[in-house]
């Protein structure tokens, strides 16, 4: 049963020593009752009150990491069924799987495509996380051959999928030193694939067709000692996976129930069309692992992007760093123009100069990531900021035309500017970043 935060500040040594981080012992009680902190981080607590803390102290869903030479993919650690309550925070990796009955030379070129896969959406580059290795010749030698072949083309984290232990166990060995992830452990082979992850320290995928399959297998596993689970609903179909996956997290959350505390992992449709709408659905709906079978760039990146917009923090707008940005190669004479940090906002004016062809300077200014208006509603963008990113940034030292271009959704900023910038020339621009390239050639040429 989970303590309350009064329960677990009686358990601590109450010195509000703040070596853990926060001001007070009820304080950290407090997080530490709501899953946001660990135990660890506070140095002080006996051994008995470890004992008593223990459930206490782990995490809703637990914390899986998949590592191989400087790569990692993590899922879990969720405390939110909805991301509007707080936010989610680690994102699911998203895999593209190869199999065993191919060559090696195949394997090589269509990984070598889909990791060279990078798309730049809001300044962040879009990839895949890694690869899996699924198993369907029964060939030991062919399966540690598709391995081998992954890693001469990339070294990012491997899922090995396989319900053979000879064959996880060839993989594990191949793997040496990484923390690869592997998949899975069945009503038949649960015991031997539980000794494969305790001798390897990989996390382990538990397959079954029911959430009563599931808890049975992740409890016999936990009775062994295998803590790193990652649990796979067997059902392909949209309305049951999205049950399934629902009352997993559900169970974990609010009713706290440790043999469903542990991220999800969605595997490949064979419909590519249907594989796509499987992930999509799964990206919200609460995977830690996708298992793609197939790649199509006009897949992938939607579903890139999908998960891009639902792993960010609802509170916290995505922002590009302040600063003065330079563009198509810009001269000392060429205009300076103005707007704010929020990111859809600068790649909005960014791209449409840009794709102009025609050179400019770009100052972001510090909105608190707050688009034009919004930021100017709030105080966050007016004439004294503005100005002070002129200095800030040595815009005067770059320049030698002293002109600059407001937005023109904040024009009543234009005679508040110019006292604030004493011999720069004030100019309006457009309201809509589609008529920039416009308003440069006919107003600013």
């Amino acid at each position: 049963m989970a303590l309350t935060g009064i329960q677990i500040y009686k358990l601590l040594p109450q010195t509000n020593c703040k070596d853990c981080g926060f001001p007070t012992c009820l304080a950290f009680a407090m997080k530490l009752a709501a899953k946001q902190v660990e135990l660890s981080s506070c140095p002080h607590v006996n051994d008995a009150a470890k004992a008593q803390l223990a459930e206490a102290s782990e995490p809703p869903v637990r914390l899986i990491s998949v590592k191989s030479n400087g790569y990692e993919v993590q899922a879990g650690n969720e405390v939110v069924l909805f991301r509007h309550e707080k936010t989610f925070y680690h994102k699911p990796g998203v895999f593209l799987r190869v199999q065993d009955d191919e060559s090696p030379e195949t394997i090589k070129s269509e990984i070598a495509r889909a990791a060279g896969f990078q798309v730049n959406y809001v300044g962040r580059d879009l990839v895949l996380d890694g690869f899996a290795v699924e198993a369907v010749t029964g060939d030991v030698n062919k399966f540690t051959a598709t391995i081998a072949a992954v890693r001469d083309v990339t070294h990012r984290p491997i899922i090995l999928i396989s319900h053979d232990p000879a064959h996880i166990s060839a993989g594990l060995r191949l793997l040496d030193g990484e923390h690869p992830l592997i998949c899975g452990a069945d009503a038949n082979n649960w015991a031997a694939m539980g000794d494969l992850a305790k001798q390897h320290g990989a996390a382990l995928v538990v397959v079954a067709d029911t959430l009563d399959g599931l808890t049975d297998l992740a409890e016999k596993l936990k009775d062994k000692g295998v803590n790193d689970l990652v649990l796979a609903p067997s059902s392909h179909d949209l309305g049951a996976t999205l049950t399934l996956n629902t009352q997993i997290r559900r169970l974990a959350l609010k009713k706290n129930f440790r043999p469903l505390g542990y991220p999800i992992m969605t595997l490949h449709a064979a419909d590519p069309a249907y594989e796509a709408m499987l992930a999509a659905q799964a990206i919200a709906k609460y995977a830690g692992f996708i298992v793609l079978g197939h790649f199509q760039p006009e897949v992938v990146y939607p579903l890139l992007v999908l998960r891009e917009n639902i792993y960010t923090d609802p509170q916290k707008p995505i922002q590009v760093k302040p600063g003065l940005y330079e563009i198509n190669n810009p001269k000392a004479d060429d205009p300076v123009l103005v707007t704010t940090n929020f990111s859809i906002t600068y790649f909005s004016v960014a791209n449409e100069i840009e794709g102009s062809g025609l050179p400019a300077w770009l100052l972001v200014t510090d909105a608190e990531g707050m688009s034009v208006l919004t930021a100017w509603a709030a105080g966050k963008f007016d004439a004294e900021r503005i100005a002070k990113a002129v200095k800030e940034f040595g815009v005067a030292d770059k320049v030698s035309r002293k002109r600059i271009v407001i937005p023109g959704h904040v024009a009543v900023l234009s005679g508040e500017l110019e006292e604030e910038l004493h011999g720069w020339e004030i100019r309006v621009g457009p309201r809509e970043a589609v008529d920039i390239p416009a308003f440069m050639k006919q107003v600013l040429a």
